[in-house]
This record gives structure tokens, sequence and C-alpha cells, in this order.
């Protein structure tokens, strides 16, 4: 298959999935990860009709986005975030999902831009997997208050990266934990988190199900990483 074909075929299953869980119509938006990819595969799927990319690494990102820059892609962060390279992630990117320190949030908000709109931010939560990154769910109030004081940035929601090794109802307990979070989160607070970035390429139908309104499909749409 094509990527155009596999995006096709991707873009049909999460229409399904809204359907067969009473979710509206283009309620979830498509993030396809292009980590390992090149430019001309990234070009392949734009034209497909995705507009909206994550990657994990600035060191990767940061040329494909400077070659790419006519094309009016919306770029996401979706990976762990170095100190070092706060200032250059709150420049090329629109979205940034992994934010799990006061102090990243800190960094970001001070390197973005004025002549650009506040940078969407999502909290990433652990999923009680040591090798992950995030924070623990009962930490989550104190970083998005600190957050919402940061006027350069904007605090869309949270995402979750799931433990390996879960099986169907265990991904889908994780997910339902962190819709519950965030409804939980926005009574608290009284905010309007509206974006729960969880589900890829091996669990997002499941995700779907618990609530997603983004899922990150890599693999599945660009095969094997080059």
């Amino acid at each position: 298959m094509t990527i155009a074909e596999r995006i096709l075929h991707v873009i049909h299953q999460i229409h399904q999935a809204e359907a067969e869980y009473g979710r509206p119509p283009g309620t979830v938006a498509l993030i396809a990860v292009s980590k390992g990819q090149s430019k001309e595969a990234i070009e392949q799927a734009f034209a497909a009709g995705v507009h909206q990319f994550g990657e994990n690494y600035l060191q990767e990102a940061e040329p494909k986005i400077n070659i790419l820059a006519k094309l009016p892609i919306t770029w996401h962060f979706i990976g762990p975030i170095q100190s070092n390279k706060c200032r250059p992630i709150a420049h090329y990117f629109s979205w940034v999902h992994s934010v799990c320190r006061a102090s990243i949030a800190q960094r970001l908000n001070d390197a973005r831009p004025q002549s650009l709109p506040a940078l969407n931010v999502c909290i990433q939560i652990n999923d009680d997997d040591e090798k992950k990154a995030g924070i623990h769910p009962e930490q989550a109030a104190e970083l998005a208050s600190a957050i919402l004081l940061l006027p350069r940035l904007h605090l869309r929601g949270l995402m979750l990266i799931p433990k390996q090794g879960h099986d169907e109802l265990q991904l889908y307990l994780s997910f339902q934990k962190l819709t519950a979070l965030l409804h939980s989160l926005n009574k608290q607070l009284h905010i309007h988190m509206d974006t729960l970035s969880m589900g890829m390429s091996g669990d997002f139908q499941v995700a779907i199900r618990a609530g997603s309104t983004m899922v990150r499909i890599g693999q599945t749409i660009f095969g094997e990483r080059r």
C-alpha cells in the first residue's frame, strides 16, 4: 500500500470508531508521527490530506520543518523535552504534548515568540511506567495551575503513552482514567481543557472508545522507520 492508501485506511478506521462509540464525526484528529521519515514521505502524507505531524526529536525535526516551511503544516512535539531545547521547540512547534515539569513550562513560555500565538501544551501523565516520562496523576493539578499562570502557553489537555504489555482491557482502563482525570481537573480548576492525546498505531481505536481527541499514528501510515 502507498502512504496515501494507508492514510485513507486509517481515516476510515477513525470514522468507524467515532460512529461505533457514539463520538460526533470529526472529533478525533489524526497526528501523523513522522520521526524517522523523509521529507518526501511527509509531502506524500500532506498531499493525502494529513496536515498535522508529530516529531519526537528536535535535532531531526528542525531541518524537516525548515525545508517544508512552505506547506501549512501544524507541527506537534511529542518527545521528551530537554531544558536546553526549549527555545527552538517554542519557536518551531504549535503544540507540545510532553510537558511534565513546571520549569520546562516556564522555559517554553519565556521562549515563545511574541509574533506567534500562545503555544498549545498538554501535560504528559505517566501510566506507572518507570521507563517513560510524565507525572503521576495526583501531581497534575499543581502543574496545570502553574501552566495557567504563563501567558504564552495555552493549556489544552493531557497526553498518555500507555505501559507496554497491556491487553485491550488494561489499555481501555488506562485511557479511561486519563479521560476522567481531564474532567476532574476541569472541574477542580474551573478550566476547559479539550484535548486527550492518546492512542497510537496499535491501540488508537481503544483510545477513541475511551475519549481520545488526538491519535498519534506513525508506523501504520509510513511503515517501518527508515
